[in-house]
């Protein structure tokens, strides 16, 4: 019987390279693809939806429906535009989602497809940053699996196969350290959002590769792994590996250290949980160990990459700590790649949203985990969303005032 699989973000860098795997593995043929879902670019969308046969082609963007419509005109496949679009494609049954939406708004999609009981190929680490205890609880009710496609949440996943979680001692993250690893704190304080995305080792989009560059993303791993795996906040550790071969490792009470290596190819991770429990040939480059000759690793640098340790801050409010700190790290990201924001500022608004939500909204950090909500995480997202726009303006107008008395 075919598998039902539907993707949301298609046309994203995760989703196109979900979308080549599938193809690559009988297509249409094999797979009964139910729903694409992407941003603007519905040219790309409607040119998938095709290929795969989907039942249904959803643009976030209702302004974009027309141009979808025209697209798609005599093939078939249906559709639609917008959040409620986007909730009603995540309804239809499917064996295998994977869920590749950047940001926040990938939580609802994502959490509303674990009701068929299938596997959700998570690669929107927001959703377990903002509301983990309400996903993996909703997760275990309706028996879906959820298989992390972060690679370094792979990494582990793997690590873990087989072996006893009482015995796992410490998880290590692996950071590439980005394109400002040997900076310093003045040239990353003149970056420029260009200078930001350029990745070192990774090809990704925009706003993940910046936040690759401030460290946020490591940053919002650094939560994911403590919900996923079920670990203390003190058991998760960061590392840099410039190379990006270790994608993590995980330390065990015996003192052993099990590291998952491989290219810098999110095919690796998107192909792992695509053929989940098994392994299949994937067209991903092979190591070569002695070409590569040396692996090397750093202890990462708090004071020049101040999310980790807003991470650790956020991760010892506990509570929807993360959802806040997710929100603003988001606002902050649309203020800096709009030039409103030096680099640098964007952490200060974080921390900012994150004292101001702890001293003045109970529900952030005093809910009790088991009693998390989806609604509740949503709510705290939105709350910070306004304090963050505020903090960023309010930097932006110290900012300006200081040029202007300059």
């Amino acid at each position: 019987m075919r598998r039902r699989i539907s993707i949301f973000g298609a046309t994203g860098s995760v989703g196109e390279n979900t979308v080549a795997l599938i193809e690559g593995a009988g297509g249409r043929e094999m797979h009964e693809v139910v729903a694409l879902t992407g941003g603007r670019n519905v040219a790309r969308l409607a040119e998938q939806a095709r290929a795969l046969g989907a039942q249904i082609a959803v643009t976030a963007h209702e302004d974009a429906l027309p141009d979808l419509r025209d697209a798609l005109a005599g093939s078939g496949v249906e559709a639609a535009a917008g959040t409620a679009a986007l909730l009603e494609a995540a309804d239809r049954p499917a064996d295998w989602t994977m869920s590749a939406i950047v940001g926040a708004a990938g939580l609802a999609p994502g959490y509303r497809s674990l009701a068929h009981g299938g596997v959700l190929a998570l690669a929107n680490k927001e959703s377990v940053v903002a509301a983990g205890p309400a996903v993996l609880s909703e997760a275990a009710r309706r028996k879906a699996r959820i298989i992390p496609v972060d690679s370094e949440h792979s990494a582990i996943f793997q690590c873990l196969a087989g072996e006893p979680r009482a015995a796992v001692e410490r998880i290590i993250l692996t950071a590439s350290g980005g394109p400002f690893r040997t900076w310093d704190a003045a040239r990353i304080a003149r970056a420029t959002p260009a200078e930001a995305a350029a990745h070192p080792n990774w090809e990704m989009g925009q706003r993940i590769s910046v936040d690759s560059a401030s460290m946020f993303n490591k940053a919002l791993e650094m939560i994911e792994a403590r919900e996923l795996f079920d670990v203390s906040p003190d058991q998760v550790e960061v590392v840099v590996h410039p190379q990006s071969i270790i994608h993590s490792m995980v330390g065990f009470a015996d003192g052993a250290v099990m590291a998952h290596l491989g290219p810098s190819d999110m095919r690796g991770a998107i192909g792992y949980a695509l053929n989940w429990p098994d392994r299949a040939p994937l067209p991903v480059e092979r190591l070569d160990l002695v070409a590569l000759a040396r692996l090397d690793f750093e202890a990462p640098d708090t004071h020049r990459f101040p999310a980790l340790r807003l991470a650790r801050e956020a991760l010892s409010l506990g509570g929807l700590a993360g959802a806040a700190l997710n929100a603003a790290k988001e606002v902050a990201l649309d203020h800096f790649l709009a030039r409103h924001l030096p680099f640098p500022a964007m952490a200060a608004v974080v921390e900012a949203v994150l004292e101001r939500m702890n001293a003045e909204d109970a529900l952030m950090t005093r809910s009790p985990r088991a009693a998390i909500r989806l609604e509740d995480a949503l709510s705290v997202d939105h709350l910070a969303r306004i304090h963050a726009v505020e903090a960023a303006n309010k930097l932006q107008g110290t900012r300006m005032n200081r040029a202007e008395n300059a």
